[in-house]
């Protein structure tokens, strides 16, 4: 049975015991899931889950943006930022090299448009550029996951998408780059098949989209 949520309840942080229930199933499923206060508990996490001098793909997130931990990665000297190097190539000539090295970093950080309390991670995107290393093909994932994403099951993770998220994404896209967004590809995480591949981080307050 679909749990129907009101819209309005997408931006609301989900109680304790509902993200202490998303927590246990995502273990359940062989991803590292810890609960953490805030954005800054986060950030000085990912510092301690990231070694120096890892290749680190950041993916495009409002949390990650909010948080600091899109700047710590990418300006910082502190990683070989794969942004930093992309930028510095010709996006028609080494348009293949720039998505071999969005797709296999050491280690690629971002976050999700949901997590169920059944243990999947949904993710949308227009580009598909963070999809490849989601999905298994970096080394590492890092998702940092604000307490508003945890809903009850994949319909409902669907339905944020295009209700909640999708608007969002859309008025940022029209602000930077002049037209709006689309779902183009949807990811979905059910499990993963190596133990600790993916950390999830999920915080108890409502950060990004």
């Amino acid at each position: 049975m679909t749990t129907q949520i009101p819209a309005t309840s997408f931006t609301g942080p989900a109680p304790a015991e509902r993200l202490e229930r998303a927590a246990a199933a995502l273990a359940a499923k062989n991803f590292a899931a810890e609960i953490l206060d805030d954005a800054a508990a986060a950030r000085t996490r990912v510092k301690d889950l990231i070694p120096e001098g890892a290749s680190v793909f950041t993916g495009a997130s409002e949390t990650l943006r909010m948080s600091g931990i899109e700047d710590d990665i990418n300006t910082s000297g502190r990683y070989d930022a794969v942004k930093t190097r992309g930028h510095a190539l010709d996006r028609v000539k080494d348009l293949a090299e720039i998505w071999r090295l969005m797709a296999t970093p050491d280690v690629i950080v971002g976050s999700v448009h949901a997590v169920t309390e059944t243990g999947s991670l949904v993710i949308a995107s227009a580009s598909g550029s963070q999809l490849p290393g989601y999905a298994g093909a970096s080394l590492r994932a890092i998702w940092i996951v604000g307490a508003q994403k945890v809903v009850p099951d994949l319909a409902t993770a669907l339905r944020r998408i295009e209700e909640h998220c999708l608007p969002l994404e859309s008025e940022r896209a029209m602000r930077i780059y002049g037209g709006p967004s689309a779902v183009n590809r949807v990811l979905i995480l059910n499990a993963e098949l190596e133990a600790g591949r993916g950390t999830v981080l999920l915080l108890r307050e409502a950060i990004g989209f």
